[in-house]
């Protein structure tokens, strides 16, 4: 079974995993510790927020940088973690992230995790949770904001930022990831500066909305939730 650091188990409760919180968000690190990477990695997570047997399923794919060919990819299914509760959603999808790890060939360098990173109320969004689990870095892309606001204006134009500040502090970016599109917010998740987050995400645009990594990752996890509702074949 995946744990955090120091060997801790995940939490059995929303009041345990709440306790662990402070501990953890000051483990996070967010000076550059990426080294060289040719491999690049994408996870995803699918679930349903009411679903009573709380079933998880995630991915990671592993693609070659820079050619962002794939070359690899890791698939896990879990059920009976924590509900969804707003705020701690890494302690209730890191652990199938964990698994779909643990059977992905080869590792990446980098990730990139569908999901915040810093861009969270208490600095600790699923990519930090993910990057301390895995001990990797990993950048933070998500779809929609889920504190702060964007500072300025941002541009029509593909690949402009701007920064996203809650309480006084930048805690990442809006990213136009291509003309026309809702923005992306790139913020860090462990390892990873901002500067070197938004600069990863922009350098794996291909013209859709979502980055290359989290973009494969998002069909991978997708596949995976169809074939387990297709059940076993005959």
């Amino acid at each position: 079974m995946p744990s955090l650091p120091d060997g801790l188990p995940f939490p059995a409760t929303a009041a345990e995993a709440r306790l662990l919180v402070p501990a953890l968000a000051e483990r996070v690190e967010t000076a550059d510790r990426t080294g060289e990477v040719s491999v690049i990695g994408g996870a995803d997570a699918s679930s349903t927020r009411f679903d009573p047997t709380r079933t998880v399923h995630a991915a990671i794919v592993a693609l070659g940088w820079p050619s962002l060919s794939p070359l690899g990819r890791g698939g896990a299914t879990t059920t009976g973690g924590l509900p969804y509760v707003p705020g701690l959603l890494g302690f209730r999808e890191v652990p199938a992230l964990a698994e779909a790890w643990a059977r992905l060939d080869p590792k990446p360098d980098l990730v990139m995790m569908d999901g915040h990173g810093l861009a969270h109320p208490k600095g600790l969004g699923i990519a930090c949770l993910l990057g301390l689990v895995l001990d990797v870095p990993v950048i933070g892309v998500a779809k929609s904001p889920l504190v702060g606001e964007v500072e300025g204006t941002l541009p029509d134009d593909a690949g402009a930022s701007a920064p996203l500040v809650f309480k006084g502090r930048r805690i990442g970016v809006a990213l136009r990831s291509r003309r026309g599109a809702n923005p992306l917010y790139v913020s860090p998740g462990h390892r990873v500066s901002q500067e070197t987050a938004l600069d990863w995400v922009r350098r794996c645009l291909t013209g859709r909305r979502l980055p290359a990594p989290t973009q494969a990752a998002h069909e991978a996890a997708g596949a995976l939730r169809l074939s387990a509702r297709a059940g076993p074949g005959p």
